[in-house]
């Protein structure tokens, strides 16, 4: 089975049916929606309602609440009644786990309803059974028997629904058959969607949910191909990343799992699942869409064959430490300061200790630093070297330390070259390029010591630098690769968007041996101007943070949400909802400050059992809500500790921690160089 994007060249939008949801239009090239969902406890009807106001009045389009039973499903019509009162109608959508009788009284109330394939009817108890075929096709029948009465009432009442699969929280039957696979998630979701078309109901969107943007990313490509061969049409796609986290990293792992699939035209409605307020979820929902406005322009009508999505099977050679078995180098652009200084390497992880002569180096220090400038008047830390112009390379003494970038032309014309690395820019089909030979491409590849530096100034930048990576493919060009993209957005959040969703996306699909984020002149100038700590309220800086680590940061969050290099903790927190049993963004917040330092282990953080060892199914060890006060520990997905007071339970997590080899003294001082 193959994952498809609508086209690996241009942007081009999928187009899908168009589902009605109270009066709001979704999909068939209708704006993107935005949404959220409450974190209040359902039965608090003030609460919810005060919540849902706010959520509607950032920009919502949606609004989902959770119905875990049936008295949550039944007080929905005292929200829907207040909220109408007060003048608000935006649709509503009930989100139901493990409880059909709360969905068919939903459906009769609300506009929407979600429902999970892995635990609407299917058993989730971490079995493994062996299914002949006749005993699958049983289980089949009995979804079929349970659910339709569902879709009936949906189709009676005009009511949407999300078929809405979840990564961590596929059944039993799924697992045993399909295993822990985007293949069983597309199987899950389309059980259910087969069934609804049976009964001649399509008013229908789907969702494909995972922690790890890469099995998320391959799920819904492959759902866009499947339903396309299946059905000869595509329903609507929810864009998701559940359990993105908080601060920076939720908006990184949200930004590139669903970024990337935006790019490739996938995606009609989008929630951003952060560890915060719900209303905090809407601009950076916005942040990713807006670049999409020219995606609501109806295209012509054209059959979907969809482009198999070429992953980067043919090894790069290596200069120096990129390319094939080192991890994505990390350049860190300076060229914008008026100066640089031993001080100014502290934005970047070096740390210089004149009582000592040592510099300190931290997991996150960039791995060679952009000047643009005439080498530096003073000694640098032992890893780190310098890419700079040139007629300034040519300056410096130590040409072990300095390396210079030229353009492609330059680079084949000049005699005077770094006898071990060469940094080349390649402009990847821009305007000036839809005549040119690329011929020169396989006189590169023949270069030993060249590192080419992908950029494109075009509008769809991702897709014109994946162009590229088929060209050099074809011509069997195997040089390590710097994916160098510059944004020329305003905010913090615009420019961690706009980096995480064109580098993301190729990164993903395993391209590229480094990463090298810049912002022109002008869009520097004007962050610089706005730029404090209260630009970064709620994330993970400290108090002397400047642009150069916001960039050097972004650029190791992203690394590390694709999965191509580790340098930190990954926290799989969910965003909290009506069910959760503890206050989930302090406790994440509690756990963080003690286990940010252990880096490369995965910890979850669950607000209930919903989101409990199924969704955390790509941790290392989990923290879950299961009951008031309570919480049960996991390692992996078997429980270690049940009911542990919660006033003790971060404790009882460090100690398991230590128990199972994971844990390391903090250290106070980086490793030296």
């Amino acid at each position: 089975m193959q994952d498809y994007a609508a086209s690996l060249t241009q942007y081009k939008r999928l187009k899908t049916r168009a589902v009605n949801v109270g009066g709001l239009l979704i999909g068939d090239f209708n704006p993107i929606r935005l949404q959220t969902m409450t974190t209040t406890d359902t039965m608090d009807t003030e609460g919810t309602v005060a919540q849902t106001i706010r959520c509607i009045e950032a920009g919502a389009e949606l609004v989902r609440i959770t119905a875990p039973s049936k008295k949550e499903a039944e007080n929905l019509l005292l929200i829907k009644n207040e909220l109408n009162r007060r003048g608000y109608h935006v649709p509503l959508v009930a989100d139901i786990h493990f409880t059909p009788n709360a969905a068919e009284i939903a459906a009769r109330i609300i506009e929407k309803v979600r429902v999970n394939p892995g635990n609407y009817v299917d058993k989730k108890k971490f079995e493994q059974i062996d299914y002949t075929d006749a005993e699958y096709l049983e289980e089949i029948e009995r979804i079929r028997e349970r659910f339709t009465p569902l879709v009936k009432i949906c189709k009676e009442y005009g009511t949407a629904m999300r078929i809405g699969t979840n990564h961590g929280s596929l059944s039993d039957r799924i697992m045993s058959r399909y295993g822990d696979t985007h293949i069983g998630m597309v199987e899950s979701a389309m059980e259910f969607l087969r069934i609804a078309r049976d009964q001649n109901y399509h008013n229908i969107v789907l969702s494909m949910k995972a922690s790890n943007p890469q099995v998320m990313v391959q799920a819904y490509r492959l759902l866009t191909s499947t339903m396309y061969n299946e059905f000869g049409e595509c329903y609507p796609l929810h864009l998701g990343v559940t359990e993105a986290g908080d601060g920076e990293d939720g908006r990184v792992k949200s930004a590139v799992g669903m970024g990337t699939l935006l790019e490739d035209g996938i995606g009609d409605t989008v929630r951003v699942s952060l560890t915060e307020e719900p209303e905090l979820e809407i601009p950076v929902c916005r942040d990713l869409v807006k670049r999409y406005t020219h995606a609501c322009d109806r295209e012509e009508e054209v059959p979907f064959t969809g482009s198999p999505i070429v992953l980067r099977s043919t090894p790069t050679f290596t200069v120096d430490n990129m390319g094939t078995g080192h991890v994505p180098v990390v350049i860190a652009d300076l060229s914008k300061l008026p100066e640089i200084t031993p001080v100014s390497l502290e934005r970047i992880g070096y740390t210089y200790d004149a009582a000592t002569d040592k510099w300190s180096i931290s997991d996150t220090a960039a791995d060679y630093v952009f000047t643009g400038k005439e080498p530096l008047g003073f000694a640098l830390p032992g890893m780190l070297k310098v890419i700079t112009w040139p007629a300034y390379w040519m300056l410096a003494t130590d040409k072990t330390k300095y390396f210079p970038l030229f353009s492609d032309t330059e680079y084949l014309e000049t005699t005077e070259k770094s006898d071990t690395i060469n940094f080349v820019m390649v402009d990847c089909f821009n305007e000036a390029d839809r005549d040119k030979d690329l011929a020169y491409l396989e006189t590169l590849g023949r270069d030993k010591t060249a590192v080419l530096c992908l950029n494109s100034t075009n509008t769809n930048a991702m897709q014109s630098v994946r162009r590229m990576y088929s060209v050099l493919a074809e011509k069997q060009v195997g040089n390590p690769t710097i994916l160098m993209t510059g944004s020329s957005w305003a905010t913090a959040d615009e420019h961690l968007i706009h980096y995480a969703t064109e580098a993301g996306a190729l990164l993903l699909d395993g391209h590229g041996n480094g990463v090298c984020f810049g912002m022109k002149q002008e869009a520097y100038d004007a962050f610089a101007a706005s730029f404090s700590q209260e630009t970064l309220n709620g994330r993970n800086y400290n108090t002397n943070t400047s642009i150069e680590q916001f960039v050097n940061a972004t650029a190791f969050s992203i690394l590390q949400a694709t999965r191509t290099r580790i340098s930190k903790t990954e926290y799989i927190s969910c965003p909290s909802c009506g069910r959760t049993l503890f206050d989930l963004q302090e406790t994440t917040a509690k756990i963080r400050s003690r286990t940010h330092h252990l880096k490369g282990v995965k910890i979850a953080i669950m607000g209930c059992i919903v989101n409990g060892p199924g969704e955390m199914a790509d941790a290392d060890f989990g923290y879950v809500g299961s009951g008031v006060g309570k919480i049960t520990l996991y390692k992996g997905k078997d429980v270690v500790k049940k009911g542990v007071d919660s006033e003790i339970a971060v404790d009882e997590l460090i100690a398991l921690l230590k128990e199972n080899g994971a844990w390391v003294e903090p250290s106070t001082q980086p490793q030296t160089a």
